[in-house]
């Protein structure tokens, strides 16, 4: 219903999980890893837990799309069963065919003898096998102790099943009953989620809205923003509602900005009664505000007259001198200095100020290998002139152009080239060498100026350009089964960025070097094929520390 009225193709805020919208915080991928390593850790129990709405379905869903081929695996959403019932569903997950005997009742041991086999089977073959329990705090104790039994099934070298149980905190005071010790004494993993921060609930807030398509600045200002996380707690699902209430209000009201009134009227009507916080108010204003009042209360007990407030005047906006023509210069960008503003000025109206000399123009680029020669200064290599970026090559440093959104250029947080009026047919060019939640900062031909993101998103439709440093032997192509120094450098990074002792064996592009590039890729929030690309590589590089310039982030 608004989405169109906010520049969005699409709500950003639905509670129901999609996949585009992943936002995978710090702790959501510390999360993801220990899942990850359960799966290789040979058997006995990982435990995900968290408050309803932290994103234990999301960290699930992202686990279950990346669990290596070589795993079986069964997944079971509704754990109220008895213990016939969750063999029988484990058997039917895994795909175990079960005869029940006609003549008598099934026992557990109708249902353990195949699954038995079936495991053994597997495991002869190379395989694993994990079983995932979802809303595991719905579990009963007799069943949880059977399946600290099922754990028992073994060879003489390792566990034959893997299980993950994910649950709310009930879950682990479950575990921690003296009769479930033996089963907590296997737990060889254990995570607990954590509503987000407020910096990361501005961050979910932002990037949910990007990947939506917002090039304009936020729609919520920052009170509105501290209020979000104030209400909701940083709980994913309650910003999702509370945020999806306050845009339907604002755009109802017909205003472009989410404030924190909305957002608080926006609270009473979504969140549960007694879970939403009155406004916080300083302890200054508060006092303020009080002596305001007991002021106003002494002055109409004197008078026996209270003077009504004079009515607040709209300033005008501020006059723009037009530009003047220039040879080569483009015309300017709207500075994020130059917007209008209207402010209520109480009576007596002081004289008028004059306003500021609005900020220079900026000069862009005309020339696309000027601007490549210009991005080259920011890294600090020398490109005489020519093609920038053949010179760049031979410096093990490539250049990549790509359309993308604001949310993907965050992730990568690098300096790159923007073409402006691409549309016109005589396109322009700047450095993007910051960005903010509102602004944009560009250089070009040594001068810099500061824009809105509205302002930009008029003349720039997502062309991106930057550097990324490669490594040695690089190859744009790689074939299954191939080997090479450039293969051993992406191993080993992927061993850094999890804190891993380097692969002491040479690298094989094959099937487990793919699941890990693949689970680093959906950490980054990158998309995930298996196959190292540049996108792929800058991530490795920044992941590990590698030297190369930031995208500045700070107003």
């Amino acid at each position: 219903m608004y989405a169109a009225y906010f520049g969005l193709k699409q709500e950003p805020f639905s509670i129901a999980p999609d996949p585009r919208l992943l936002f995978m915080s710090e702790q959501h991928r510390e999360a993801l890893a220990h899942l990850l390593y359960g799966v290789q850790g040979g058997g006995g129990f990982v435990l995900l837990t968290g408050e309803i709405g932290t994103g234990k379905t999301t960290v699930c869903r992202c686990f279950l799309e990346q669990v290596p081929p070589h795993c079986n695996l069964a997944y079971i959403f509704n754990p109220k069963l008895t213990v016939l019932e969750l063999l029988e569903t484990v058997c039917h997950e895994f795909g175990v065919a079960v005869t029940p005997p006609a003549q008598r009742p099934a026992t557990v041991k109708d249902y353990l003898d195949p699954l038995n086999a079936f495991l053994l089977q597997a495991h002869a073959a190379g395989r694993n096998n994990v079983l995932v329990i979802d809303e595991a705090q719905n579990l009963a104790p007799e069943v949880l102790e059977q399946l600290r039994l099922l754990t028992n099934l073994e060879t003489s070298e390792r566990k034959l099943l893997q299980i993950i149980l994910i649950g709310q905190p009930e879950l682990r005071e479950m575990l921690a009953r003296p009769e479930l010790e033996q089963l907590a004494q296997r737990v060889i993993a254990r995570y607990h989620l954590r509503a987000l921060g407020e910096p990361e609930s501005a961050q979910y807030v932002r990037h949910r809205l990007e990947m939506c398509g917002l090039q304009r600045p936020l729609p919520f200002d920052r009170a509105a923003l501290r209020q979000i996380h104030r209400a909701s707690g940083g709980v994913p699902r309650r910003i999702n509602l509370l945020c999806d209430r306050a845009l339907l209000g604002a755009y109802a009201g017909g205003q472009g900005q989410v404030t924190r009134r909305i957002v608080h009227q926006a609270a009473a009507e979504v969140l549960p009664r007694g879970t939403v916080p009155a406004p916080a108010w300083p302890r200054t204003a508060l006092a303020g505000a009080l002596g305001l009042a007991a002021g106003a209360g002494i002055l109409a007990a004197v008078t026996g007259i209270v003077e009504p407030p004079v009515p607040a005047a709209p300033v005008p906006p501020a006059k723009v001198a037009a530009a003047p023509a220039g040879t080569n210069d483009v015309p300017a960008l709207p500075s994020s200095t130059a917007q209008p503003v209207w402010a209520a000025v109480p009576a007596p109206v002081p004289a008028p100020v004059q306003a500021p000399a609005p900020p220079p123009r900026p000069t862009l680029l005309r020339d696309e290998q000027q601007a490549w020669r210009e991005l080259a200064t920011v890294w600090k290599l020398p490109v005489d002139d020519g093609d920038a970026c053949g010179a760049l090559a031979r410096q093990q440093v490539q250049c990549f152009t790509r359309t993308m959104n604001l949310a993907l250029i965050r992730q990568l947080g690098r300096p790159g080239i923007v073409t402006l009026d691409r549309e016109s047919g005589q396109p322009s060019y700047a450095i993007l060498a910051g960005l903010t939640d509102q602004t944009a900062t560009l250089q070009a031909a040594g001068t810099e100026q500061t824009v809105t993101l509205a302002a930009l998103a008029q003349r720039w439709r997502g062309e991106f350009a930057t550097l990324w440093r490669a490594p040695e032997g690089y190859s744009e192509k790689l074939r299954d089964g191939e080997s090479g120094p450039v293969l051993d450098w992406v191993a080993t990074r992927l061993a850094l960025a999890k804190g891993a002792p380097a692969p002491t064996q040479r690298a094989r592009f094959d099937r487990a070097l793919r699941t890990e590039v693949r689970s680093f890729q959906l950490a980054q929030g990158l998309p995930a094929d298996g196959r190292p690309g540049p996108l792929t590589y800058m991530q490795l590089n920044r992941a590990t520390g590698v030297d190369e310039p930031r995208l500045r982030t700070q107003p």
